[in-house]
């Protein structure tokens, strides 16, 4: 027997939509961080990028369970001295709510030279309607 190994030639990518109405964040942002890998597929090789297109609708509709709304932080520094900001859910999601998801699959895909590849496939949106209909996206369910 052989086993076939996938060629970055041999990729054919599809486009899924995801309705993040009422998910939880964690468990939505898993699921979709294996479709950008490429491991939903049967013929997933590891060093290939063989993930497909993300379209992530209502991204500001999600639930988080426990106290994370005001306990869970997001951090970042200007490298100054004393340039420490950070900000918590809440105000994440009134200022920029796409980001929380973002920020979300980023962190659960590996820390590899295919990261930056895989983020330019996902496309988050606040709303219901997204400007990809022409590649016909399937409609996913997690």
């Amino acid at each position: 027997m052989k086993t076939k190994v996938l060629k970055a030639s041999d990729v054919k990518r599809d486009w899924y939509v995801v309705d993040a109405t009422g998910k939880v964040l964690g468990r939505l942002a898993s699921r979709i961080a294996r479709v950008l890998i490429g491991k939903h597929r049967p013929q997933y090789t590891p060093h290939i990028d063989s993930g497909d297109f993300v379209v992530v609708v209502n991204a500001d509709k999600f639930r988080v369970t426990g106290k994370k709304m005001k306990d869970k932080m997001y951090y970042s520094h200007s490298m100054y001295p004393g340039g420490l900001k950070k900000i918590n859910l809440e105000l994440m999601l009134e200022k920029h709510p796409e980001r929380v998801i973002y920020h979300a699959i980023s962190g659960m895909l590996p820390k590899n030279r295919l990261r930056a590849r895989r983020l330019k496939r996902l496309k988050i949106y606040t709303d219901a309607s997204h400007p990809h209909s022409a590649q016909s996206p399937k409609e996913i369910e997690f």
